[in-house]
């Protein structure tokens, strides 16, 4: 114990100086990025990833003007045109293909170290990047996107909604991090984290003249207006084969690449939607609409899944939400789930 009346040790030189170099306040990962990168490159990965100088003026809060600016300054420089316009859309040229497959990886890592520095200061930060089929995007994913949000605030989300095979494209690109999506089969460079196979069936109002049966065939079905998914939906692959064997001319059919679609044309009374509950359920537990699973010998389910690109290294926040995520759709109730 030191006593009163012996001076306390001053701070070395080397103290202060590490005091005076340290700020109170840090940048935000977004000015960070501006300290480490050339506004150029910035500028250029933004237009890539979203193919719209528009669009990445908006998201850099920047006007497009100062976009249009560096990437004409970067062509410049490099002597090479970087992006091309063809009927008023927005292409990487063959040169701004091999600069953005660079420079994303180059701001990954980036985005990366900013994440872990920020942890390391206590601000629990980072971004996680999703991509989910619009049935889980409309029913599962908000309510677990808000709970996830109560506990973890600083973490940005960043949701594309999507076919499923999109999802399978983003993941092994690394344009995200997460995918929610349905599957046949393992997909090659994808690790399936957690599946749930669902059931197919048919959707109807309670009032629909085919409510009163306990059990339906796709063929019953068919006797009646039908809504099915269109072939980009992977349901869809599903019961082709089974329309196919049905034969003869179908009844009136509307086909929809939007399961939300799907639900109104049921909710209207005039269509039964053959698809799965997910995406229907508020309507299912509110007894709006009747779910009826079809017993057709041999019809497979249909697989939900939790996706992640395979051999991949979750980093903080897109771990913190994969671990919440698993433990959620391990538990959660789906209807038709067998």
């Amino acid at each position: 114990m030191v006593s009163q009346d012996e001076p306390t040790e001053a701070p070395s030189s080397e103290e202060n100086i590490t005091a005076q170099r340290v700020p109170h306040t840090a940048l935000s990962a977004a000015h960070m990025a501006r300290v480490f990168h050339q506004p150029g490159l910035i500028y250029f990965n933004a237009v890539a990833r979203h193919l719209s100088m528009r669009e990445a003026a908006r998201q850099l809060n920047v006007a497009s003007s100062a976009i249009s600016r560096q990437i004409g300054q970067l062509e410049t420089a490099l002597g090479l045109v970087l992006f091309e316009r063809e009927r008023q859309r927005l292409h990487l040229s063959p040169a701004g293909e091999i600069l953005y497959q660079h420079t994303r990886d180059l701001a990954g890592s980036f985005d990366t170290a900013v994440a872990e520095l920020e942890m390391l200061r206590g601000l629990r930060t980072g971004k996680v990047r999703i991509a989910t089929i619009e049935s889980v995007g409309l029913s599962l994913l908000p309510k677990l996107i808000a709970e996830f949000g109560d506990r973890h605030p600083r973490i940005h989300l960043d949701i594309v909604v999507t076919s499923s095979a999109d999802v399978l494209e983003l993941l092994t690109c690394d344009e995200v991090d997460i995918g929610f999506g349905f599957i046949q089969n393992q997909p090659a460079g994808v690790e399936i984290a957690l599946r749930r196979d669902v059931r197919l069936g048919a959707l109807m109002q309670p009032c629909h003249p085919l409510a009163r049966h306990s059990s339906l065939r796709l063929s019953d079905c068919l006797g009646h207006p039908v809504a099915i998914a269109r072939p980009e939906i992977s349901l869809r692959g599903i019961i082709d084969p089974f329309l196919q064997q049905a034969g003869g001319a179908l009844p009136p059919v509307v086909e929809a690449n939007s399961i939300r679609m799907l639900v109104q044309l049921a909710n209207l009374g005039n269509y039964i939607s053959i698809m799965t509950p997910i995406g229907a359920q508020l309507e299912i537990e509110t007894q709006q609409l009747l779910f009826r699973p079809l017993e057709d010998v041999n019809l497979p389910t249909n697989r939900f899944a939790l996706l992640v690109r395979a051999q991949s290294n979750l980093h903080f926040a897109p771990a913190v939400f994969y671990e919440y995520a698993m433990e959620r759709f391990g538990s959660i109730n789906l209807p038709g789930a067998v």
